[in-house]
């Protein structure tokens, strides 16, 4: 990734979170000639890390971009195809032509691999930096942490998640993520033959009380991932703070009736159980920066988990706004730019998981409806319309930005 834009007013920049967004922010800085450091509150990388994610082909292609695409594919779980289950009637969905399989790769593995390509790129990491504050002058910003310390730069990037301070150091009255009234788990299973599933094929599963989804291995082994309906808000401590034996419990309850749902929950150990907390998505954010400040992945824009593009909006996000910054000298025409560049894109993925979220629990008709429409629907789909757009968005890197 090279680029002949060498004139610019940013020369240095911290960037508040290490999870997805940061690592990729900060090399993609650094690849445009801008000294980056990273600030995790957490005191190591991996604290509190646990299940996996998707990654879809245009993240996939983001990935590129910065050089760590290929480390990822060779350790992530292709998914080649994908099919939908309503009371045991499979139906294969459509699947785009001319674009990478899937990906599913643990977090903790893409967080290591994110972290170490910044970490060659020069991105210097700060842990045990949780911010508390930020003063912007004309020059540059000053952000503080918790620790008493201080660290100035020309811009601050806030890549700090779904409870952003940054996002409520830029507008106060910013909007926090919205619950979706679902809780995530994930769990897995020894390798089961007797399971109805195919290595490299994901099937997203309606059960009588919850939605599932599935999918098998090269080995053999079965990993699943629950969407448990919970009127009550658990934040990711106070889900964990819960004994595993107990969510196993109440997990078997819920899939009791479905199948292969009830063999998962039972064969799924305490030990083989993630419980990764409730799911949220973000609603639209008015302001997404100031003069020095700006935001970027969950932090202003967390799809549900339903949309499958949570990760890689955040990648495509983090690599936008370095190219902007790299080919406009004024920080804040930079972060105006970047907001144009990717409002509406994130936005309407944001809607289209929404919708989702709401057919995750159809009730008895709901179910009876879709059992019915859902072939027919799937026939007559343009699905290259509906999905191109998404999965095949491509980030013109080379390209200066007007």
């Amino acid at each position: 990734m090279s680029t002949g834009q060498n004139v610019r007013k940013v020369r240095t920049a911290l960037v508040i979170g290490g999870g997805i967004a940061g690592p990729v922010t900060a090399a993609a800085l650094v690849e445009a000639g801008i000294q980056a450091t990273v600030y995790e509150a957490y005191p190591e990388l991996g604290e509190g890390i646990g299940g996996g994610l998707a990654l879809a082909p245009n993240g996939m292609a983001a990935l590129d971009l910065i050089g760590a695409a290929d480390e990822v594919r060779a350790m992530a779980t292709p998914i080649a195809g994908t099919r939908m289950a309503v009371d045991g009637r499979l139906t294969e969905l459509p699947a785009l032509s001319g674009v990478e399989p899937l990906r599913i790769v643990g977090r903790g593995d893409l967080h290591r691999v994110l972290r170490d390509r910044a970490a060659e790129a020069g991105v210097r990491f700060e842990y045990g930096k949780r911010l508390t504050g930020a003063t912007e002058t004309a020059d540059g910003v000053q952000a503080r942490f918790a620790d008493g310390t201080t660290a100035t730069a020309d811009v601050l990037i806030g890549a700090d998640g779904v409870r952003s301070t940054v996002r409520t150091l830029i507008d106060p009255a910013a909007p926090g993520a919205d619950y979706t009234g679902l809780l995530s788990f994930q769990g897995y299973v020894d390798a089961a033959p007797d399971l109805d599933a195919e290595p490299g094929v994901m099937t997203f599963a309606f059960g009588k009380r919850a939605y599932y989804l599935y999918w098998k291995q090269a080995d053999g082994r079965m990993t699943w991932g629950a969407n448990l309906p919970s009127k009550k808000y658990l934040s990711l401590t106070e889900a964990r703070a819960i004994p595993a034996d107990e969510w196993l419990h109440r997990l078997r309850q819920t899939y009791r009736d479905d199948s292969p749902g009830r063999l998962l929950a039972e064969r799924t150990t305490a030990d083989n159980l993630d419980v990764t907390g409730a799911i949220h998505i973000m609603p639209p954010v008015p302001h997404w920066h100031t003069a020095r400040m700006a935001l970027v992945g969950d932090a202003v824009h967390a799809p549900s988990n339903s949309t499958g593009q949570g990760a890689s909006l955040a990648i495509e996000s983090a690599l936008q706004l370095a190219r902007c910054l790299r080919d406009i000298a004024d920080p804040a025409e930079a972060f105006a730019a970047y907001e144009a560049l990717r409002r509406d894109r994130v936005e309407r993925i944001t809607k289209r998981g929404a919708r989702t979220n709401r057919k995750k629990t159809p009730g008895p008709i709901g179910r009876k409806a879709m059992h019915l429409t859902m072939p027919l629907f799937f026939k007559l789909m343009n699905f290259d319309k509906v999905m191109g757009w998404e999965q095949r968005y491509r980030i013109e890197w080379e390209t200066p930005v007007r």
